[in-house]
């Protein structure tokens, strides 16, 4: 295929993609289940998708460098000083846990599906992985409470790179040891292989952190550069001993994640956005591919290891794993029940069909062929049943109905204390110590530290938080937390109360995109310095009920200019932000949260019913 029709069909896919993606996080389910659905619909049901046709010689290039690359993202996420700080269950799930799956995996594929024994290993090293792409979508929708949704997170992020060195460490031995080569020489290929991807992996990493702490790239060429050595290690490690090239960018993303004086974030979030991209095209070419003729003769024996894993294997590790931990039978007995596959999965297993193919092995389809069952069984059984199973054991979370505040300045402990008597979960954060000791003081949940620093990445406990508030008085803290946090809540649920910088700076050339920003909460004329002297003239923050009797224009009205609304809560106990642009519009029932130069006008004797500022501060 040439020309404009191939053209035609890569833009389809990369729509295909995106709009499974899309759909994925409006449903809050994990996006690989509609990209493989996707790719099913498109190849083996309808015909349409041919991927040997559209791309021939370059399929297996483009399925290798993609899959390297996934490979390097995924190692950039394991610190080992994480691993240390780990609670007792995840180390043990992740290492002796991850060794007993694969082992019971393994010995599951060998009897039955009558493997040998090197297949039945590489199929537990490829189904030990879960993967935070799987599981922090089912979080999102399960809502557990903390600590299982710290296991489950923190197992899905760690497990991911060991996951993958695993699987490609077996599969090296795998082609290392192929039929007819002696034992000695099929050691010393697999003893070649791990040297020689180790060794360059190291150089790479290297190389790469010392041009960073150098300064020797520019900013706005450091993911080009990245792209480029991860693809020059992967190409050069293969040309000088073959198949080490996993290993070699694998060994590369774990060296850059853990030296010191690095940072390596804005890379990260690069690759993290080119992944998404990869793993789109890549599955639904992956899955287009499957042979359903493949999977028929296997396909009760795969049901059998399905229910298995789900019934059996997956709870043993876990409750193995679980003695002697502060959990209690709930909690395990759920994170025994989530524990879905995922992207390793399927792309390694989708690359590592293809080169065994290659090599003569017959087994490449029907392996991945049964890994891509497993994968779409594990997330439509847990998808569907996972949040039940949690309500039933009743270690479910309240919804995040709670805010993030960037602030533990005199307004933002008002504010906090206001919609902590409304029974809202807050959490105030600030480098300030000052700040803090007075927020603890007032009995307010606090974090020390920089919101969005890597410190709040991993401690900043979030259950039960679904918004920010930004109450800084410098608008650079503002704005940075607004852009980290836009995508953990969602822009609509980003707020912040405008400096005065901000305020008077409405120039094109030197003002904030609005992009960055959060909805500014309060009139035009409203800002942080206004807000404070207003407390300092002695005004609160505090709540009044309206009704159909006293209406929210009835307590505007008679309290003209010594009243300013924040926040609307309505009967269902949700927060409201009253901000320049989309004001809510309270009906009866509702509360408003409100600033108050002075108490509130009382209410007329025409309508006793219902007395404002119900819950105002003395």
């Amino acid at each position: 295929m040439h020309g404009p029709d191939l053209a035609l069909v890569i833009t389809a896919i990369i729509l295909t993609g995106f709009a499974c993606q899309w759909f994925a996080w409006r449903v809050k389910l994990p996006a690989i289940l509609f990209l493989l659905l996707a790719g099913l619909a498109l190849g083996p049901v309808s015909g349409v998708l041919d991927p040997d046709e559209l791309l021939g010689d370059l399929l297996f290039p483009v399925v290798s460098l993609s899959v390297a690359i996934i490979l390097f993202e995924g190692s950039l996420t394991l610190h080992f000083e994480e691993i240390r700080d780990l609670n007792a269950i995840v180390r043990r799930l992740i290492s002796g846990g991850a060794l007993l799956t694969w082992v019971l995996i393994a010995a599951c594929g060998k009897l039955l599906f009558d493997l040998d024994w090197s297949i039945a290993l590489l199929l537990g090293s490829l189904l030990v992985v879960t993967g935070p792409t799987v599981i922090v979508p089912m979080l999102r929708s399960v809502r557990p409470n903390a600590r299982i949704g710290s296991v489950l997170r923190w197992e899905g992020i760690v497990i991911d790179p060991i996951g993958a060195l695993l699987a490609v460490v077996t599969y090296e031995y795998i082609v290392s040891s192929a039929p007819g080569a002696a034992l000695e020489n099929s050691l010393e290929v697999f003893v070649r292989i791990l040297v020689i991807g180790t060794l360059l992996g190291l150089a790479a990493g290297f190389l790469l952190g010392f041009l960073l702490r150098k300064h020797w790239l520019p900013e706005f060429l450091q993911n080009f550069a990245t792209i480029a050595l991860v693809l020059s290690t992967f190409t050069v490690s293969n040309a000088w001993e073959h198949e080490s090239g996993l290993l070699a960018v694998t060994v590369m993303g774990i060296c850059l994640a853990n030296m010191r004086n690095i940072h390596v974030d804005h890379i990260l979030s690069f690759k993290e956005n080119l992944t998404v991209l990869l793993i789109s095209l890549l599955f639904i070419l992956l899955a287009a591919r499957l042979n359903f003729e493949s999977l028929q003769p296997i396909l009760w024996p795969a049901l059998v290891l399905l229910l298995l894993m789900q019934f059996v294997i997956r709870p043993l590790m876990v409750f193995v794993c679980g003695i002697g931990t502060d959990l209690n039978w709930r909690e395990k007995a759920l994170i025994a029940w989530i524990g879905p596959r995922g992207i390793v999965a399927a792309a390694i297993s989708g690359l590592f069909a293809l080169q065994l193919q290659q090599k003569g092995f017959e087994v490449g389809e029907t392996l991945v062929a049964l890994t891509f069952f497993i994968i779409i069984g594990t997330v439509v059984l847990q998808s569907a049943t996972a949040g039940w199973v949690a309500r039933k054991l009743q270690v479910v979370d309240p919804a995040p109905r709670g805010a993030l505040i960037v602030g533990a300045n005199p307004l933002a402990r008002a504010l906090a204390a206001a919609l902590q008597r409304n029974e809202f979960t807050v959490l105030l954060a600030d480098p300030s110590w000052e700040n803090i000791r007075e927020a603890r003081l007032m009995g307010l949940p606090t974090f020390y530290g920089n919101a969005i620093s890597e410190h709040a990445d991993r401690d900043l406990d979030l259950v039960g938080i679904g918004r920010l508030i930004a109450i800084s008085p410098r608008r650079e803290d503002n704005v940075l937390a607004s852009m980290r946090y836009r995508y953990e809540f969602g822009r609509e649920n980003i707020f912040a109360i405008q400096t005065q910088a901000e305020a008077t700076n409405t120039g094109k050339k030197t003002a904030i995109a609005d992009t960055y920003k959060g909805a500014f909460i309060g009139p035009e004329d409203f800002t942080f310095s206004k807000a404070s002297q207003w407390l300092k003239q002695g005004a609160r923050i505090g709540t009044t009920t309206v009704s159909e009797e006293y209406t929210f224009e009835d307590f505007i009205n008679n309290n003209a200019g010594n009243v300013l609304p924040l926040f609307g809560i309505d009967r269902k106990r949700n927060l409201h932000a009253f901000t320049e642009h989309e004001p809510p519009k309270p009906k009866s029932g509702w509360q408003i949260v409100s600033m108050y130069k002075e108490k509130p006008a009382p209410v007329p004797n025409n309508k006793p019913d219902t007395p404002p500022a119900d819950k105002l501060p003395a």
